[in-house]
């Protein structure tokens, strides 16, 4: 293990190999790529390098698990998940340190990220039990029609960096209450938290095999991504990423007819109405806007506010994000941290210079990272690591790159309508349909909202809504199918078998 920037209660919880059937392993190449800190950009880590000519012994191993697992029953699964939840809270703090480490975020959004990661393995805990098949008469006599559900097989599981010990956990957790085996391939950025899970797995006695992970670096992901997607083993792959990448998957796994999720990009509108809470509209849209520094895939994109109330609400929302302290997420005091990489900072920096270009005005910070400004908000940053200030502007209009395309930083741009049809024709003008958000006192007005937007999730006088209880997943080129809620989210990981009885003597 190399020496950490932090203490943990628990050293042997992390690893920086692969993890395949229950063992360290390292790349077939030798090669290990590093592990960066965004919040000082120095290494860390490293994990091993892996390529396309890892992934056949990983897949194998997980199709051996599966011969084996998929005949566990329902309460040994869920036995199971109880004995992963119990490891994996008795980490909750060690975990939330190596968050911070990986992705750049406060500690105090990292603790929030395990505890909401925990909430995936103990729902999918119950839905173990809850499978259920079916048995009907026919409209013909003598038969019966039986329907039975079993797990699909073995599962690719992409994983993204922002989120990367909930969503990892979310796909795992679905995918073995549903009795199925997972190959994870975690963003090169944030690997080691998800072969933390796997280890703790191992320890909460799943088979080995049953959770196998293999990282990989920037460049190595196409080619480790492609050979799980085209592996004849692997029954389903579910990703969560860009909309560019999730086309590619899509594309490999319609070479073979496999089955996908994909949890795609958004461009979320938020949309306040003149006669909404003001209070309760910055109290949601402050924690939207600025957790992980504006990287989630259901952040408030484009912020509508009617006529009447936008002075009010720009007011405010200067007077608030003006408070916002930056620095490293272990520093006292920090409430937001840097984005996770450079990429990060090179795309809000383009999107503020269109923005300007194009008429937009700069309200709140200079659109620049830390390190050119001079500046973090009072709270360190820009000593390597890559901090951008909270960056606000008004007068945005639909035209600019920041409307067009996901932002995924601490960016916003506040935009001025006038009537209802106005700005659902607006919201709506994406090829993007993950969330959107409306605030309004007007009950009629939010039942006609959730109709007309087109979006997966509608958040009304709400803002962050994910919960292991409500599916999650978009429409458009947000993507398909769902990852959590009653039901939805096991049933991405089964087949349905049909099975047609005559009997003899019949009624």
């Amino acid at each position: 293990m190399p020496d950490l920037p932090f203490e943990l209660a628990d050293k042997s919880l992390l690893l920086f190999d692969n993890l395949v059937h229950g063992e360290p392993v390292a790349a077939k190449s030798g090669r290990r790529f590093d592990v960066v800190d965004p919040g000082t950009g120095k290494v860390w880590a490293s994990c091993p390098d892996s390529s396309a000519d890892d992934v056949d012994a990983a897949v194998q191993s997980s199709h051996d698990a599966f011969e084996v697992y998929r005949k566990w029953t329902p309460k040994m699964r869920s036995q199971c998940l109880l004995r992963w939840h119990k490891l994996i809270t008795e980490a909750k703090e060690d975990l939330a340190k190596v968050l911070v480490y990986e992705t750049g975020k406060p500690l105090f959004e990292a603790r929030g990220e395990v505890e909401y990661a925990l909430s995936f393995a103990w729902w999918f805990m119950g839905e173990t039990e809850r499978i259920q098949g079916t048995c009907m008469t026919t409209a013909l006599p003598g038969r019966r029609v039986f329907n039975i559900k079993q797990p699909i097989g073995v599962v690719a599981a992409l994983v993204p960096w922002n989120f990367p010990l909930a969503l990892a956990l979310r796909k795992m957790s679905a995918a073995l209450a549903a009795g199925c085996t997972l190959v994870v391939k975690p963003s090169p950025e944030s690997p080691v938290t998800a072969l933390a899970l796997a280890r703790l797995s191992a320890k909460a006695e799943f088979p080995p095999g049953a959770v196998n992970v293999l990282t990989t670096s920037l460049d190595g992901t196409p080619g480790v991504a492609e050979a799980l997607c085209r592996h004849a083993l692997v029954s389903k792959v579910s990703f969560t990423g860009s909309t560019r990448v999730g086309k590619i998957v899509a594309r490999l796994c319609a070479d073979n007819i496999k089955k996908s999720t994909l949890e795609l990009g958004g461009n979320c509108p938020f949309i306040v109405f003149d006669d909404a809470d003001l209070s309760k509209v910055m109290e949601q849209l402050m924690a939207l806007k600025w957790r992980h520094a504006g990287q989630a895939c259901v952040s408030a994109n484009r912020v509508y506010v009617q006529r009447g109330l936008h002075g009010d609400l720009v007011k405010a929302l200067l007077e608030q994000t003006s408070r916002i302290k930056t620095g490293h997420g272990m520093a006292d005091g920090t409430t937001m941290g840097p984005v996770t990489s450079p990429r990060g900072l090179d795309k809000a920096e383009s999107m503020v210079r269109d923005a300007l270009a194009k008429g937009a005005k700069v309200e709140l910070g200079s659109g620049k990272r830390a390190a050119e400004s001079g500046a973090s908000n009072g709270g360190g940053g820009g000593d390597g690591g890559f901090f951008m200030e909270p960056t606000v502007l008004t007068g945005v209009t639909d035209d600019m790159l920041m409307s067009c395309d996901e932002i995924f930083g601490p960016l916003v741009g506040v935009s001025a309508f006038d009537t209802e049809d106005e700005v659902v024709a607006r919201a709506n003008n994406t090829s993007m349909g993950l969330a959107s958000y409306v605030f309004t006192k007007n009950v009629d007005r939010l039942w006609r909202m959730f109709e007309k937007l087109e979006a997966g999730m509608i958040g009304l006088n709400s803002g962050i809504s994910s919960s292991a209880e409500a599916p999650f997943g978009g429409i458009k080129e947000s993507g398909w199918g769902k990852e959590s809620g009653k039901d939805v989210a096991v049933e991405e990981f089964l087949v349905t078998k049909c099975g047609t009885l005559t009997v003899e003597d019949h009624w």
